[in-house]
């Protein structure tokens, strides 16, 4: 018998199994849904919202439900987008922004609103507007992270019917027109001539107050020493005093003998001469020392 008539016979008595095992095959392959986990399957049955499928496998109705989105929950980044801003004190800047966010709700995503990005970038865009509008430029780059922090807060709350969170919003640079520039650069060249005048007077001033501490301090120097020595000579005379009263004059016509001969003694003691001048009563006043001596010792 050939193959065809087999063939032929087969299918005739079973065409309902065939159909059948296909339809059920079908199915399968219509009711069964692998989601990878970087996705969401949003379902439709009739047009309507039917499910979400989450990573892993799911089941569906097949030819009632269809899977209408498949939509990534991975983070994404906007595009840079630069727009224009006025400062509080009337400042033109141009704004550099950044956007990271990711669908957490995929169902709120694909029904309330058409195209995610331009959304969000136009809402980012009014906010920066407003929020640079509130401060002074120096404000704008001096508290860079706190209106990061503030744009991220309101982006958020903006884009919260959408089924969205904003995961970092970021300012990459605040770029100025080139006049603001010159200006800004004539007043700082301004600031630091003023704080380098500032800093030499500061010097001048302390240098000033330096010396004068010095002098004041070498006076008090001088005056205690000063005072020392005339608390040495008061003691001296005191003592001098002392031994004439308890000796007599004979004590004094000693003391006065023994500083000529010590005057003597010095004006030997000094270089470049060899000549020695004695006055006359230089041989009188070594012999009443040799006297007052040798009586105070007997």
């Amino acid at each position: 018998m050939p193959i065809e008539s087999l063939i032929a016979e087969f299918l005739g008595g079973n065409i309902v199994f065939l159909l059948l095992a296909v339809f059920i095959l079908l199915c399968i392959f219509l009711g069964v849904r692998i989601v990878p986990q970087s996705e969401k399957h949003v379902v439709e049955r009739f047009g309507r919202l039917r499910a979400v499928l989450g990573p892993g496998i799911n089941f569906i109705v097949p030819f009632l439900d269809k899977v209408r989105h498949k939509i990534s929950i991975l983070e994404r980044q906007l595009p840079t987008a630069s727009q224009d801003a006025i400062t509080m004190d009337n400042v033109l800047v141009e704004v550099e922004t950044s956007v990271f966010y990711r669908i957490l709700e995929p169902e709120k995503t694909v029904y309330r609103i058409r195209d995610v990005d331009a959304a969000i970038a136009t809402t980012v865009a009014g906010i920066v507007r407003a929020e640079i509008g509130k401060m002074e430029l120096d404000e704008v780059q001096s508290n860079r992270a706190r209106l990061i922090a503030e744009i991220k807060m309101l982006v958020e709350d903006a884009v919260d019917n959408w089924g969205i969170e904003v995961t970092r919003a970021e300012i990459l640079d605040v770029n100025l027109d080139q006049a603001t520039r010159d200006a800004m650069l004539q007043q700082l060249n301004a600031e630091r001539a003023r704080r380098a005048q500032v800093t030499e007077a500061e010097g001048k001033r302390r240098a000033v107050e330096l010396a004068a501490d010095a002098q004041l301090y070498a006076a008090k120097q001088e005056a205690e020493a000063r005072r020392i020595t005339a608390d040495a000579e008061a003691y001296a005379t005191e003592v001098v005093a002392k031994v004439i009263r308890e000796n007599g004059v004979e004590a004094a016509q000693y003391e006065v003998a023994l500083k000529q001969v010590d005057a003597l003694r010095r004006m030997a003691e000094k270089g470049g001469t060899q000549t020695i001048v004695l006055p006359s009563s230089a041989i009188e006043a070594f012999g009443n020392a040799f006297k007052l001596f040798k009586g105070s010792t007997s």
